[in-house]
């Protein structure tokens, strides 16, 4: 039960302080999942982001489900899901109830301008230190230029873009005869 409460708690942590979708989310999960905690290694965390693209829903929430259940199975994909969408949840609900024209007020559409700009930022940081990790050989270069240039270039959907550069990875590999 500890484990389970725990898996929820890091995820409503992430979920309240994460602005921006799940994207953004990334500098905290690097942190709290794979520095502090453990519960998976970069690469793992990219394959699941990497899915969760693919998959319907939100990546952040995907993500969360995914190491949930990688730690403790149904019952901590439940505790990592429901902690990750939490906060938002509670925060939507007072806004709506209590607060009209929100998103008038001044103060807070100024407010929601900082918040995107640091966003940006945080996810170019998501990126950089992925791309580290990642872009480690010339064909992984080279499979990243092409994609990159895809999304830039086209109205391609991201999970087929996904689907490509995996497929890029699978040819490259059977015409290389090495390992990932």
């Amino acid at each position: 039960m500890k484990e389970l409460a725990d898996l929820f708690l890091t995820f409503a942590r992430i979920g309240g302080f994460t602005f921006g979708g799940g994207y953004a989310m990334l500098p905290m999960l690097q942190k709290e999942v794979v520095e502090a905690r453990h519960w998976a290694t970069e690469d793992e965390l990219m394959d699941y982001y990497a899915i969760g693209q693919c998959t319907p829903g939100i990546i952040a929430v995907n993500t969360a489900t995914f190491i949930g259940y990688k730690q403790r199975g149904i019952l901590g994909g439940i505790a990592a899901t429901l902690g990750v969408i939490a906060p938002s949840m509670v925060i939507i609900t007072v806004i709506a109830a209590f607060i009209k024209g929100f998103a008038d007020i001044p103060a807070v559409a100024h407010a929601f301008a900082g918040i995107r700009a640091c966003v940006c930022v945080l996810i170019f940081n998501a990126v950089v230190r992925l791309g580290k990790k990642s872009l480690i050989s010339k064909t992984a270069v080279a499979i990243f230029c092409v994609i990159l240039a895809l999304s830039l270039f086209t109205d391609l959907s991201p999970a087929l873009l996904v689907i490509l550069a995996g497929l890029f990875g699978v040819i490259n590999g059977k015409i290389g005869g090495k390992k990932a």
